[in-house]
């Protein structure tokens, strides 16, 4: 039995290299790049098991990608259950200039999911399920092909068998996912500005859109991450931002999958929130200091922790 499963249905292959000067039309000599699996539930699978929890990561594969993905999961010792998939997993690719400092990354789109595939990703997860885990973390973007209500029906199956949903995706697939409540959701201030139709917001307003989404039902526990600015999590029994430690970044991939993977091994392990909310943040932080697409490892996160500080806000 695994304690927490993981939901990846567009994964990624990512790369990574450093550039001396981005420019057009000249051919750029790059580092050996760094490859790693990615997409948000990987990365949220690939922290928590170098935390020490038992997870098990969900995600489609296809073609040659995709096999190269379910090796680089076996090399990096997560367990795994793989849906097969006719298209290739898709790859990305991030650049750091080094005379800037600048990083660019390229985004491409994963494969289109049939009716059938997609509806084996809901039968896998509940296969899951049944063996008795605790949180399911469902993360990341919607293929092409998957309805907009995936993830909401994901939701209902982990609710039917008892198991709280920690939730960190966007748009519309965010919005009907929130329909059914979940445990957890993590939006960052893009994500909940589209929720509430607000353009920019301050921290009072961001506060209290988090407290609202708490009050309505969507959510037991929103984790707001601000980035440089911290972060905000409200529940029914507190509202607290978070101070992130300064440090030097490297990186800002992996920072959001990092804060929930770290939020989420804490809950999972019966801290309390306010505690789990420290780990989160400390997490988080471990990750841009990290490069390319490598994410943040326990030991600079334990050493972050003593560092986060939280103050209530009214």
């Amino acid at each position: 039995m695994s304690q927490v499963v993981t939901m990846t249905l567009n994964p990624t292959l990512d790369y990574s290299v450093d550039v001396d000067e981005v420019v057009p039309y000249d051919k750029l000599r790059c580092t050996s790049p760094l490859r790693e699996p990615g997409g948000g539930g990987l990365n949220v699978a690939r922290v928590m098991q170098a935390f020490g929890s038992d997870v098990i990561a969900l995600f489609c594969a296809g073609g040659l990608t995709g096999r190269l993905l379910e090796q680089l999961i076996d090399q990096a010792g997560v367990p795994r259950h793989a849906i097969d998939v006719k298209g290739a997993t898709r790859e990305n690719f991030s650049a750091m200039e080094t005379s800037s400092g600048r990083q660019y990354r390229f985004v491409l789109p994963g494969p289109e999911l049939s009716e059938s595939e997609w509806r084996s990703c809901l039968d896998a997860l509940e296969t899951e399920l049944q063996k008795g885990c605790t949180h399911l973390v469902v993360s990341g973007s919607l293929p092409q092909g998957v309805p907009a209500d995936f993830h909401a029906r994901a939701v209902r199956l982990a609710k039917k068998h008892g198991v709280r949903v920690v939730l960190d995706t966007s748009q519309e697939p965010l919005r009907l996912a929130l329909e059914e409540g979940v445990y957890l959701v993590k939006p960052n201030r893009r994500e909940i500005a589209q929720l509430t139709g607000h353009g920019i917001m301050t921290m009072e307003e961001l506060a209290q859109a988090a407290r609202d989404l708490t009050e309505s039902g969507a959510a037991q526990i929103v984790a707001l991450t601000l980035g440089a600015e911290g972060a905000i999590c409200a529940w029914p029994e507190g509202l607290l931002r978070a101070e992130s430690p300064p440090v030097e970044v490297s990186t800002t991939i992996g920072a959001g999958d990092s804060f929930v993977a770290g939020m989420s091994w804490a809950l999972a392990h019966g801290k309390r929130v306010e505690e789990a909310f420290r780990w989160g943040v400390a997490a988080g932080t471990a990750a841009v200091t990290r490069t390319g697409t490598q994410m943040g490892d326990k030991a600079t996160a334990e050493a972050l922790f003593e560092r986060v500080t939280t103050t209530p806000m009214p």
